[in-house]
């Protein structure tokens, strides 16, 4: 059995995004109003299936979380944490709301407060640029105790490139509040090896100026 830490005490060197009641819609003009179409396509390209048991890290106020939770239907579970407790206070009202059966707790990516080969798929979004390298490095190996084997982990997070021009800067400083340091997803594959992950994978979203990189446990 995990011990869990007061959702207060939670403390990390990563970025903590607090401002939960403008989130939503920072998150609508950074996307250019297309945030609901990048929480379908990870979900859809994550390959969550029915049934399956999902995390999702860095899950703010919850719609990527949902989202996943619908695709996994009644006979899945779907799990959400976040370093903020006020994100996961908001999550909690909207699956209120929405009637769904999902679980939202404040936690952090380096210490997962679950157990080992708990879940088929972890989901993270938008959230990798918000932490250091140590802190990255530590998050992937956390990702590939709790998922079980031939499981699949899934992040969606900014490429980087010049081409994507003001719409990339206009997301970026949205999302985090302040410019964000020189990293990008183009530098995930190389740490999920690390990590142990193999058939890895990267590429565009639909969503200009975002990339996803992916990997599973071996079998």
């Amino acid at each position: 059995m995990s011990i869990q830490t007061p959702e207060n005490d939670l403390q990390t060197e990563g970025r903590i995004i607090r401002r939960a009641r403008f989130y939503d819609l920072t998150a609508m003009l950074m996307s250019l109003g297309h945030e609901g179409a990048l929480r379908q396509e990870t979900v859809a390209r994550a390959g969550v299936q029915p049934g399956q048991q999902v995390l999702d890290v860095g899950c703010g106020t919850g719609a990527l979380t949902l989202g996943a939770a619908r695709q996994a239907g009644a006979a899945g579970h779907v799990s959400g944490i976040d370093a903020s407790p006020e994100m996961i206070q908001a999550a909690r009202r909207k699956a209120a709301r929405a009637g769904a059966e999902v679980t939202f707790r404040a936690g952090l990516i380096e210490r997962l407060e679950f157990p080992d080969r708990s879940f088929d798929v972890v989901l993270s979004s938008l959230m990798m640029h918000h932490l250091n390298d140590d802190l990255r490095r530590r998050g992937l190996l956390e990702i590939r105790r709790v998922l079980k084997p031939g499981g699949r982990v899934f992040i969606v997070d900014f490429n980087g490139q010049g081409g994507a021009g003001l719409h990339s800067l206009v997301a970026r400083l949205g999302h985090a509040g302040r410019p964000a340091e020189k990293w990008d997803v183009t530098e995930l594959p190389s740490l999920l090896a690390e990590a142990g992950f193999v058939d890895l994978a990267r590429g565009p979203m639909s969503m200009r100026g975002v990339d996803f990189a992916s990997g599973q446990t071996p079998r």
